[in-house]
């Protein structure tokens, strides 16, 4: 413990220089520090990137009453700023958070590494081998709200694809995220790695991230988590590639050959299981075959756990207090227990509604029919698509990726669910022995 507060002590008395320095210099600073660290770790193996992801975890699990500590600086200071509860509860830094911190970054040593993989190698007709290599991006900068468990999964992600990182957490969760990284750094240092390779932005002051977006020369990607505002900030005003996704308005579409029991429970998973976030169904849609038959058992489960309900003229028939929905509902993202619901006419209306409305997010159908589940698939355009299943599963865990930098709902290189592959690209290779081209 003495040992983390002296790494912590290091960088509180940085954050203070920080506050007397000139941001852009200090930003520029980092940059540099993070694409000499980026080639270092591009050429580190793979049982050293473990090694330190293993003792970062250990460090974390030898300090969580620091951590905590730190952690209640945060909580207090939200409370006295008016922080409601639902965002006090994204920061807090519980055991079972701590834990699961601790449990990903073993999850992602465990994981194989992408780096230097090579694939679809085959001769030409000249004789060479052409075939596809991944590679680090190189320098990755995360931008993100409250959460400071994200602090940790970012890192370990990018450590482990070979990519440094600097991050920008927010200042609601300015102690824990310092505590963090000296956590972090004391891991690097064990496992031999270059102490920039995971940089924490050591001050609140917003003009920090006005420069990281902006810092193309050193900054190869930016990936920001947080809310919409914040997201349409830095798509606007960013110099640098931008993985993201603005909003989660996931749909799931029960289709009149629906198994009712399956419906009805997925139906109920999908919106109510969270609220507050990206992959919570926003708006239900239900064939018109089956509607009287589904609807009134879900809007018995939605009363029950006070969800709004916000529907078409004949949803409102077969629902009483039902509210009558508006053209805004189709496009919202609510974030809160309030769901608007459509009667379709079938599964063509129902895909020309996602299209139409839908953010590219995640989509599901509910059906028995093999062949509506494979056009459902094939022709709504989003980065998750499922049959059969909540649209809850649209995480990075649950994908196998062992955690998610973030959802892209973009279509040039990653989309989906950001893990490890997200956070590499490919080059190609040519094998030869001699050969010249004719």
């Amino acid at each position: 413990m003495a040992s983390i507060k002296r790494y912590n002590t290091r960088l509180v008395n940085y954050s203070v220089n920080v506050g007397r320095m000139d941001i852009k210099a200090y930003m520029q600073t980092l940059g540099q520090q993070a694409r000499s660290a980026g080639r270092e770790l591009g050429k580190t193996d793979t049982g050293k990137k473990n090694q330190a992801l293993l003792a970062i975890a250990e460090v974390i699990a030898d300090s969580t009453a620091h951590l905590t500590a730190e952690n209640q600086k945060d909580l207090l200071a939200g409370q006295q700023n008016g922080l409601d509860a639902a965002s006090l509860d994204r920061l807090t830094l519980s055991p079972k958070t701590l834990q699961a911190m601790i449990d990903g970054l073993r999850q992602v040593a465990a994981l194989p590494d992408p780096v230097g993989e090579i694939t679809g190698l085959s001769f030409r007709p000249s004789g060479i081998q052409v075939g596809q290599m991944r590679m680090p991006l190189g320098v990755i900068g995360i931008i993100y709200e409250s959460r400071p468990n994200v602090t940790v999964d970012a890192a370990a992600l990018c450590l482990k694809s070979g990519n440094a990182c600097i991050l920008r957490g927010g200042s609601e969760a300015f102690h824990s995220n310092q505590a963090i990284a000296a956590c972090i750094l004391q891991g690097l240092t064990a496992a031999g790695l270059p102490a920039h390779a995971v940089q924490i932005v050591a001050t609140a002051d917003r003009a920090a991230v006005g420069e990281l977006i902006t810092l193309s020369e050193y900054v190869d990607v930016i990936v920001p988590r947080g809310g919409k505002s914040l997201i349409e900030r830095i798509s606007q005003e960013a110099t640098i590639p931008v993985i993201k996704h603005l909003d989660g308005i996931c749909h799931v579409y029960i289709d009149d050959k629906a198994d009712i029991a399956k419906a009805v429970a997925i139906a109920d998973n999908a919106k109510t299981h969270r609220y507050g976030v990206c992959n919570a169904m926003e708006t239900l849609l239900v064939a018109e075959g089956i509607a009287a038959q589904v609807l009134p058992l879900l809007a018995d489960i939605y009363r029950t756990k006070g969800v709004e309900l916000r529907g078409c003229a004949k949803t409102c028939s077969l629902i009483p207090g039902c509210i009558r929905a508006t053209e805004a509902d189709w496009r919202s993202e609510y974030l809160a227990p309030i769901l608007s619901i459509r009667i379709v006419e079938g599964i063509d209306d129902a895909i020309d509604h996602i299209n139409r409305y839908g953010s590219a997010h995640t989509e599901a159908i509910v059906t028995e029919d093999y062949t509506l589940a494979r056009r459902f698939l094939r022709e709504v355009d989003s980065s998750s698509v499922m049959v059969n299943a909540s649209t809850r599963f649209a995480d990075g865990f649950e994908y196998g990726l062992g955690a998610e930098i973030g959802i892209s709902t973009a279509k040039l290189h990653a989309r989906g669910p950001v893990g490890l592959l997200g956070l590499t690209s490919l080059k190609y290779i040519v094998l030869g022995d001699g050969h010249i081209r004719h």
